[in-house]
């Protein structure tokens, strides 16, 4: 039930810690899933603890079952066992801790975990985690390599021994965390997820070596899987051997089959490198020579051409056509600017012939007003009218008389 509580009506510490208990009570018996970090049994007591870790996530329970327990059907039970636990959780007042009181745990067989990976693996390939559109390209030559591995294992030996052999000049960047057990799933989780900020570094390793399936577990975590395919950097997996497919190889851009393999793949060999480079160099000079040759073959044949061992023997031949076209050239155009003055001279006569001046020339006179009308006919005029004669040479101003008249 809800309390109403204020600052002036507080409710004590004990009637919290009674809701609560009260509360957590009316779960009952449950059945819990996580992987054993801790056991501990006391000599001369019958009651057994164990730390109960979710391999998902920074976060464990303690759980509590009679010595018998251990010793009977769960015999052998060892820290970082997958076991499912029926208990009922408990709140002690006193301290304020939780914990399950457990009246069974089983161990989670190979089969289960197998049928529980395929489920998964199912799961995920449904969202597209694994498809090859999502994977990224490794660089040729990385800056930094990171490495993702556990303490001094011989993983990290073989991924830095064989990159450095085949690239002196590698760097890594080394994140050292817990491979297998409960706290393995976190520990990579963070060192992946710090690798992958760091803008350094080009590409990311995990690795570790080969082990049961149980050790192994740890990489095909869904968490594990999510954090890889959200990485913005190119992520290579080697974990185990040939053999060994954890779903943190579906996941990431490159699988290697082993440590050394990772090397391999994320690095270039320098002297495979120094050889290609030479090979493409003699073919270079190879491909520039021979074309320097055909090139050099075409000029030769170009000047070994008349025209071009000899240009002025095409020319010479050409001067006595020029001077014969320019001549005859010169001849038309003379022709025809004497026809063209001929022609002028005839239309001169013949407008010469027609002119009103050359009938003044005979003689004749030109009678005109004074406004400049022509005078045609006697009836036009009036006597005293005063009128211009244009003559060949000169005008004459003169009036009519009565006698002109008639």
């Amino acid at each position: 039930m809800r309390l109403e509580t204020s600052a002036e009506q507080p409710v004590p510490v004990r009637r919290v810690a009674q809701l609560m208990t009260e509360y957590i009570g009316r779960l009952g018996f449950i059945w819990v899933e996580g992987q054993v970090a801790q056991i501990t049994r006391r000599p001369g007591q019958r009651t057994a603890f164990l730390t109960l870790r979710d391999p998902s996530a920074d976060m464990s329970l303690s759980v509590t079952c009679s010595v018998a327990l251990l010793d009977g059907p769960a015999a052998g039970l060892a820290d970082g066992a997958h076991v499912v636990v029926h208990a009922k959780p408990q709140l002690y007042p006193a301290r304020g801790t939780l914990s399950l009181a457990a009246d069974q745990i089983r161990q989670v067989g190979v089969g289960e975990l197998l049928a529980q990976l395929e489920h998964l693996r199912r799961v995920l390939t449904a969202e597209g985690l694994f498809t090859a559109e999502r994977k990224l390209p490794l660089p040729f030559l990385p800056r930094v390599v990171g490495v993702v591995c556990g303490r001094a294992s011989a993983a990290e030996k073989d991924v830095l021994e064989n990159g450095r052999r085949r690239w002196p000049a590698v760097r890594f960047r080394v994140e050292e965390v817990a491979v297998q057990g409960p706290a393995a799933v976190v520990e990579v989780n963070a060192a992946i997820a710090r690798l992958d900020i760091d803008s350094e570094v080009d590409v990311i390793v995990v690795t570790r070596g080969g082990g049961s399936l149980e050790d192994l577990l740890p990489f095909s975590n869904e968490a594990m899987v999510r954090a890889v395919a959200a990485c913005r950097t190119p992520v290579v997996s080697a974990i185990g051997h040939e053999a060994d497919t954890p779903l943190l190889d579906l996941v990431a851009d490159v699988r290697a089959s082993t440590p050394t393999d990772a090397a391999k793949r994320v690095v270039p060999d320098v002297v495979e490198e120094s050889e290609r480079v030479a090979h493409l160099r003699r073919r270079s000079r190879a491909a520039v020579r021979t074309l320097l040759d055909r090139e050099s073959a075409t000029l030769r044949s170009l000047r070994s051409r008349p025209c071009l061992a000899d240009p002025r023997s095409m020319l010479e031949p050409r001067v006595d056509e020029v001077l014969a076209l320019r001549e005859r050239a010169r001849r038309v155009l003379a022709g025809k600017l004497d026809r063209a003055a001929d022609d002028i001279a005839h239309t001169l006569a013949r407008v010469t012939s027609l002119s009103p001046a050359a009938t003044l020339q005979r003689g004749y006179a030109v009678l005109q007003r004074r406004d400049g009308e022509v005078v045609r006919r006697a009836a036009d005029v009036s006597p005293g009218d005063r009128l211009r004669a244009r003559l060949a040479e000169g005008t004459l101003a003169v009036q009519v008389g009565p006698d002109e008249q008639s």
